[in-house]
């Protein structure tokens, strides 16, 4: 009986920024859906040692699992995925950042694949293989510009108290095809679910300026949390995550409205000339927050509506 093929490929990048602010692009996984293009989701269990993923692969959203090693004293991460269908047997990721003084430092990637022997082994783990340079790229540059970077992330979190079903919250924020119907700023909405719980929709909205803005999004749908992330942008904007999460009370539930989105510098002048990015800053925590809450307020209305006919 042939043996399993293994494929290694291992890239480097000297990084002019602190060790500890590329480790944590990779370690902290709320990173992953902002900065890197194809990050839809990364859900951790309770002690974060496993992880489900959610990818973008073309018009589809691919998902698998990792069991992950967090080494923060070494600055390390170490993944292993557990769910490989045939013709890949397992995949191994494993960064480290190694200091070069206290502005700079190494980042390395060798990502480990292995595969059943022949052709289609061998085109899977290339596939696997081929995408390590460029997320090692992406990491030196973001790093590189973390300083800038967070002053053009802003990230907040709107809750709202609903005294109604939750189930019924849930589904009027899960059927989104039906929010021109329901939503007065969402004009029109077109939307496809062909993975359950993967949704792709472009949606027209208006803000209370009048601004029209079309926007395409991917939503991941789990029982107690939709996560969504922006793939076709306003023009403000560089990226744009967030999530509706509901947590339970004897009551009814409360739903908290995520928001994090990137400026764009180069569009900036889009608000006016001389605008600075604390200008972009409070425009989009006014325009992004008066939205989603307009949202559940008229989630909170279909959602309370029978327990007032009671």
């Amino acid at each position: 009986m042939s043996k399993n093929k293994v494929y290694t490929e291992t890239q480097r990048a000297e990084v002019d920024a602190p060790a500890a602010v590329a480790f944590e692009l990779i370690n902290d996984l709320r990173h992953w859906p902002q900065f890197f293009p194809d990050g839809v989701h990364a859900e951790p269990d309770a002690d974060g040692a496993n992880v489900r993923w959610w990818a973008l692969d073309g018009d589809e959203v691919r998902q698998w699992s990792t069991t992950r090693t967090v080494d923060r004293a070494g600055l390390r991460v170490v993944t292993e995925q557990r769910d490989c269908a045939a013709p890949l047997v397992s995949v191994r990721t494993e960064w480290t950042f190694a200091p070069r003084g206290e502005q700079a430092c190494e980042a390395e990637l060798t990502v480990t694949v292995t595969a059943v022997p022949g052709e289609q082994g061998a085109d899977a783990a290339a596939a696997q293989l081929e995408g390590a340079e460029q997320i090692v790229s992406r990491v030196k540059a973001l790093a590189e510009q973390w300083d800038e970077l967070e002053q053009l992330v802003i990230s907040f979190e709107d809750p709202l108290f609903i005294a109604g079903q939750p189930q019924q919250v849930y589904e009027f924020l899960y059927a989104a095809d039906k929010w021109p119907e329901r939503v007065p700023h969402v004009t029109a909405l077109s939307m496809t679910e062909d993975q359950p719980g993967v949704q792709f929709f472009d949606m027209d909205t208006v803000t209370p300026e009048g601004r029209a803005h079309t926007t395409r999004s991917v939503r991941v749908c789990l029982p107690h949390k939709i996560i969504y992330k922006q793939i076709g942008l306003p023009k403000l904007l560089d990226a744009h995550t967030g999530h509706w999460h509901f947590v339970e009370t004897p009551e009814g539930v409360t739903v908290h409205a995520r928001h994090t989105a990137t400026i764009k510098p180069s569009a900036l002048n889009l608000l006016g000339e001389d605008t600075t990015v604390a200008d972009a800053r409070r425009y989009l925590r006014r325009v992004l927050s008066t939205n989603s809450l307009q949202t559940l307020r008229h989630a909170q209305a279909y959602a309370e509506e029978p327990a007032r006919a009671h």
